[in-house]
């Protein structure tokens, strides 16, 4: 059997209970002793040992660089540990410059280390199992959570607290393991990687914009004048904003500030479809639409486009890849 790569980076996963409230300080070498392998040679790197909540803008170029010096061994696959808060978010950029055949396996835990039953062992070796097996090639980054599998692209944390606590609404799972047997439910295909410099490359501030009633101009132009350089709009509905937020929106699409609208709907695709304030207005001024991405997807895909000498044609070209931006 192959050798693959545990990349930790902490989480409720490698938490323990203390006097103050859960922290995570296990490595490892500890987590890998309460899982079940399947016989598979596994390399350990301790990474990072803290939640998901916080990781910071300048951590996620140290997760992208350590899977690629990992991946440049001679490993068949890679699984990474890391907090639930923000896996979706990590495993999606992740996924955006995931050139490698081999797959990229997240997982995580919903109960930390020392709970009587905790879910991470479990969640753990079936994600060692994911990575070493056929059917996770040629799909890029995946998230391995209680028995399923979600392609990273529209996974989503649906549950707080429960052990099911990913889905990918609108999608499903590409996979599903049972008992250690990895079996397909999807066929293979993803958009194509966009190019990144791993080592060198900038990840240039984008924020998102949330909407709700009475939404007016000032969290967005204060995101513009600390010097963001893209925008996520997480719309109403099918991609809808009012009046306000389109007039706003309009200045700064034509001061040369990218705009991807999203929705704040768990579930389906983002469409130009009302005026007066809706989608129809926002692409009429030149935003583009994030399909059915979360905002928090659409902050990383628009993030990483905005690393490239043409990022609106890179941003098209991969939203078009097997849906179409309208």
């Amino acid at each position: 059997m192959a050798s693959i790569g545990l990349i930790t980076t902490g989480g409720t996963i490698a938490s323990r209970a203390t006097p103050a409230g859960r922290l995570a300080q296990v490595g490892g070498a500890e987590l890998l002793s309460q899982a079940a392998a399947g016989g598979a040679d596994v390399r350990v790197i301790d990474l990072a040992v803290k939640g998901g909540f916080a990781w910071q803008h300048s951590d996620l170029r140290m997760l992208i660089r350590g899977v690629y010096e990992q991946l440049g061994a001679d490993l068949g696959g890679i699984v990474v540990t890391h907090g639930t808060d923000t896996m979706e978010e990590l495993a999606f950029l992740l996924d955006l410059v995931h050139t490698d055949s081999r797959p990229v396996v997240f997982t995580g835990a919903q109960r930390p280390f020392d709970h009587p039953a905790p879910d991470g062992p479990a969640n753990l070796a079936d994600a060692i199992a994911v990575a070493v097996s056929p059917l996770a090639r040629d799909r890029g980054v995946l998230l391995c959570f209680d028995g399923h599998v979600y392609s990273a692209r529209g996974v989503a944390k649906v549950d707080t607290l429960g052990s099911h606590a990913f889905d990918a609404p609108g999608r499903g799972p590409l996979l599903r393991v049972a008992e250690g047997t990895v079996r397909a439910l999807a066929p293979a295909t993803r958009p194509p990687a966009l190019p990144f410099d791993h080592d060198t490359g900038q990840l240039p501030r984008v924020e998102v914009i949330p909407l709700y009633v009475g939404a007016d101009a000032t969290l967005l132009r204060a995101a513009v004048a600390a010097g963001a350089r893209g925008l996520v709009l997480a719309a109403f509905g099918a991609g809808n904003a009012n009046p306000t937020i389109l007039e706003a929106m309009r200045e700064v699409i034509a001061g040369g500030i990218p705009v991807l609208v999203c929705s704040r709907v768990l579930a389906g695709p983002v469409v130009p479809l009302y005026t007066g304030g809706g989608g129809a207005d926002l692409h009429a001024a030149g935003a583009l639409f994030g399909c059915d991405l979360s905002p928090w997807q659409g902050r990383m895909l628009l993030t990483v486009a905005l690393t490239l000498p043409e990022p609106i044609t890179a941003l098209r070209a991969w939203l078009n890849t097997d849906t179409k931006e309208v």
